[in-house]
């Protein structure tokens, strides 16, 4: 039995664990990993809001174009066209004032609130 460990502890004493170095070196490639995954969502999620107040002046221009094919005027504003055009009045968008959209009942023009939109 002795024997049996005197030899387990013999072969133990040849394995080493990794370096300090070794472990930094890791830790800073995983660094940098880390900063380029982030910097690339970034991106997407920039992309992503850019197309949504795209998709939101669309939607809303040709909401207008309906209502005034049909009523002959511009609506007063684009909550009237909720129910019968529209889900929901993409002027009054407080969750997410990049994809907020502006109204002018004179000329019926709908414009993006923030001017990185059409980017």
């Amino acid at each position: 039995m002795r024997r049996t460990i005197d030899r387990l502890q013999a072969a133990r004493r040849g394995d080493r664990g990794f370096t300090l170095i070794e472990l930094l070196i890791v830790i800073v490639i995983l660094g940098i990993l880390a900063a380029v995954v982030v910097f690339s969502v970034r991106g997407i999620t920039d992309r992503g809001d850019v197309s949504a107040c795209k998709s939101n002046v669309k939607t809303a221009e040709v909401a207008v174009e309906a209502y005034y094919a049909k009523e002959g005027s511009n609506p007063a504003d684009l909550a009237t066209l909720v129910d019968d055009y529209l889900k929901s009045d993409p002027s009054a968008n407080t969750v997410d004032e990049k994809q907020r959209v502006a109204y002018d009942n004179t000329t019926g023009a709908v414009t993006p609130v923030t001017a990185n939109c059409g980017e």
